[in-house]
């Protein structure tokens, strides 16, 4: 096929209705609903679903029995007209499932750009997912959760309903999320969910510096090892460093925080060790 060229597989079904871009690739057993727009050259490979009102980005590459644009599991929702917007360069593996949202949560499940979700992970209603996140196998998202650019969700871990899983955050596997997970942190467990310390790693592979690092790692001691509550170590993290980007995003997060921080620590974590 040529560049302008949309390949339909013989055995794939695909609503006259629906709006396929150039370069956009279907393969056997696919099934393309009526209110489906897809943009260029992105790949559906065999026996996928793709329903609802769905609009799919550019050059995403979606792997053997992904569902994408079904209705949302809400007892509340009655056939409504609810969207899925899926940005470019999204890679889903095998078995994920992606949920339309829902009037009353705003009527749209969001998805950005460069994102890779591995198999068998699932996007409930009127979620919102950043750029360039990773959710590993099994990972799961409750209704309305956000999850901002360069998280990390780990192997078969779940996060309730209502819950922000902040930037550059590290969940680790098998864990149970109850509450927000501040930028920058590394978390896991299961009641309770333990904070492990800054996300070292991750920030140093994205080009922080070891100013900026040593900084997250002094607010962070404050926020979490000192004997201030909340509402003490947000004032004492803006009396002892001057604003900035960092700062000034941890101190957003945790003000507008609905279900509060995971907090709990573990002795584990040495944070000079980082």
């Amino acid at each position: 096929m040529s560049a302008n060229d949309v390949y339909i597989h013989p055995f794939a079904s695909v609503h006259p209705d629906a709006k396929l871009d150039a370069g956009v690739w279907i393969g056997p057993h696919c099934a393309i609903g009526e209110n489906v727009t897809v943009h260029k050259n992105t790949r559906f490979d065999a026996d996928i679903y793709v329903g609802g009102w769905t609009e799919i980005g550019t050059d995403c590459h979606f792997s053997p029995f992904c569902s994408v644009g079904t209705e949302p599991q809400d007892i509340g929702y009655k056939g409504d007209e609810t969207w899925v917007k899926i940005g470019d360069r999204n890679i889903f593996r095998e078995f994920t499932t992606i949920h339309r949202g829902t009037v009353k949560g705003g009527g749209l499940t969001r998805i950005g750009h460069d994102n890779y979700f591995m198999a068998y992970s699932h996007i409930a209603h009127d979620c919102r997912v950043g750029d360039h996140t990773i959710f590993l196998h099994g990972a799961t998202l409750g209704g309305h959760v956000i999850v901002e650019d360069q998280a990390t969700v780990g192997a078969l871990s779940g996060v309730h309903q209502f819950c922000r899983v902040g930037r550059f955050a590290f969940i680790g596997g098998g864990s149970m999320i109850t509450q927000d997970v501040l930028p920058f942190c590394r978390v896991a467990g299961q009641r309770p969910v333990h904070v492990l310390g800054l996300n070292a790693i991750g920030l140093r592979r994205n080009g922080f510096t070891k100013d900026r690092i040593a900084a997250l790692k002094g607010m962070f001691k404050l926020f979490f090892f000192s004997d201030l509550n909340t509402a003490q170590a947000v004032e004492k993290i803006q009396a002892q460093f001057p604003p900035g980007e960092e700062r000034d995003e941890l101190i957003r997060f945790i003000q507008t925080s609905k279900r509060g921080v995971v907090k709990k620590t573990t002795e584990q974590w040495d944070p000079e060790l980082e």
